[in-house]
């Protein structure tokens, strides 16, 4: 599964028929829960499904990557 990495994975992704997959591990989904609820977003313990179609929510993205870099001890590259 392709994934971005600096020192260690900060999230995965894949793309299916339908939708994108975005992994960002569970952690962040955990502390973004009720963004993620407030967005529409279909979303799991340890995923994000992002529609083909439509604008995603990049600033709610955004936030959780930097979330996970965070958890992973990595240098902030967004903000």
């Amino acid at each position: 599964m392709p994934a971005f990495k600096e020192t260690k994975v900060l999230v995965y992704y894949e793309a299916f028929k339908n939708h994108v997959g975005f992994y960002p591990t569970a952690a962040p989904i955990v502390r973004f829960e009720e963004e993620l609820k407030a967005s529409g977003l279909t979303f799991s313990k340890g995923a994000v499904q992002l529609p083909l179609t439509g604008v995603w929510p990049e600033a709610l993205l955004i936030q959780m990557i930097a979330y996970r870099q965070e958890v992973a001890g990595v240098k902030v590259l967004c903000s």
